[in-house]
């Protein structure tokens, strides 16, 4: 009995506490991510009040998290739409890959953690975080902008890469040969195709299925569904965040949005227990030795994020303004680069690459929502002022029209503010 009030002592605390900091965060207009990490890192290993009793419940409700957080992204899209942004957009995605994944990499390597902790880096560098920027998307108002559906598209072949990524992660930090890697990759490749099929082809038939007038019982059966399917992928060594992903994009029409409705506050619940959970495993005492290289990293890959974002913006004809929206909103990271730093941690890579990615992930999940809104003014205002330091001081009329060489794009720039409030 005692073991069992103080379990619920515990957790009401933390989940009291979750509150509270959500509260906070929504004040401060910012992602209550960080505060959910803060709080783990305050309250466990070698925090303020290590907790003890509620410590394996935290652990299964935080994978839950990780079920719920990519089922509810899968659930955004149609198995049609990522066909599309598939054909359309995969050079985007190439540019992507290779500017961000890089920087981590090389990070790793020149730490000296070896191969297998570069490939974790590499990830929890590339994937932007779909959460935060789908937030920050509509606090600025800028669903309707002409670069939005640029930023989707690169969110999308994200999404869709961790697929492939995170079996191949799984594999090799269960440490297993290559041939049993190709296996596990080949399964979750067959897997995910098999998925894509059955959603085009037959996805009317299985939201029918799922599909229920009652909130009760299409609540039940989505997330069993979702949980059966995350098991067994699971246990097929594929991933239990890319089954629930396949779960979501199979999903579609009224039963989608239905089921959009009722699991988005037992995402939010479990997800802020993810974050906590990742926190309470990581050392406060362990962030300061690693802040350097962390910093370091946010600021290198802020300027490939938004290089990216600029390119991508470009090559779809979008006017300058829009390039820099578009860039400075993919810079933020956060929930799946949390879960590829858990699946190291949980297989014991490498003692310091757990706080690093905390560091990182805190950084730019603060910094993501400041570099949105401001990089696209602040490159103006370097465009408009290195346009007078160049031109000639006889040209004045020459140089006055430099810095308002975006409005020679009208039609182009009232577009882009469509939706805006």
């Amino acid at each position: 009995m005692h073991s069992s009030a103080v379990f619920l002592i515990e957790f009401g605390a933390i989940i009291l506490g979750l509150g509270l900091l959500g509260r906070l965060a929504a004040r401060l207009s910012f992602s209550p991510i960080p505060l959910y990490l803060l709080a783990g890192l305050a309250f466990g290993e070698g925090g303020l009040l290590p907790l003890g009793a509620s410590e394996e419940f935290v652990a299964i409700g935080a994978e839950i998290g990780v079920v719920l957080l990519l089922l509810m992204l899968g659930l955004e899209y149609t198995a049609s739409d990522l066909v599309s942004n598939l054909r359309t957009q995969y050079p985007a995605g190439i540019v992507d890959a290779t500017l961000n994944a890089l920087p981590g990499a090389v990070m790793a390597l020149l730490l000296g953690w070896g191969p297998i902790a570069a490939v974790v880096l590499a990830g929890i560098t590339w994937i932007s975080s779909s959460g935060v920027i789908a937030k920050v998307l509509g606090d600025l108002g800028r669903i309707g902008n002409r670069e939005t559906p640029v930023i989707l598209s690169i969110l999308v072949l994200e999404d869709l890469s961790m697929a492939v990524y995170l079996p191949v992660v799984t594999a090799l930090l269960a440490g297993t040969g290559l041939a049993a890697g190709s296996v596990t990759l080949a399964v979750a490749l067959g897997v995910a195709g098999l998925v894509l099929l059955l959603a085009v082809r037959f996805g009317r038939h299985i939201s029918r299925f799922v599909s229920s007038d009652d909130p009760e019982k299409l609540l039940l059966v989505v997330l069993g569904l979702t949980l059966l399917v995350a098991g067994v992928a699971q246990q097929l060594q594929v991933s239990a965040a890319v089954g629930a992903f396949l779960v979501g994009i199979a999903l579609s029409g009224e039963v989608a949005e239905g089921a959009h409705n009722l699991l988005a506050p037992l995402r939010d619940l479990f997800a802020a227990v993810f974050f906590v959970f990742f926190g309470l495993h990581t050392d406060p005492a362990s962030i300061p030795p690693v802040l350097l290289p962390a910093l370091a990293l946010a600021v290198v890959t802020t300027l490939t994020k938004i290089a990216t974002g600029y390119w991508a913006a470009r090559r779809a004809g979008i006017s300058a303004k829009g390039r820099w929206r578009a860039g400075g909103t993919l810079v933020a990271r956060g929930e799946f680069s949390i879960v590829i730093a858990g699946l190291a941690v949980t297989a014991g890579i490498d003692s310091d690459l757990g706080p690093l990615a905390t560091a990182y992930v805190l950084i730019l999940v603060v910094l993501g929502p400041l570099t949105a809104r401001y990089t696209e003014p602040v490159a103006r205002r370097l465009t408009a002022l290195g346009g007078r330091r160049t031109a000639p001081a006889a040209a004045g009329t020459a140089a006055r029209d430099t810095p308002l060489a975006e409005d020679t794009e009208p039609a182009l720039r009232d577009q882009d503010t469509v939706g805006r409030s």
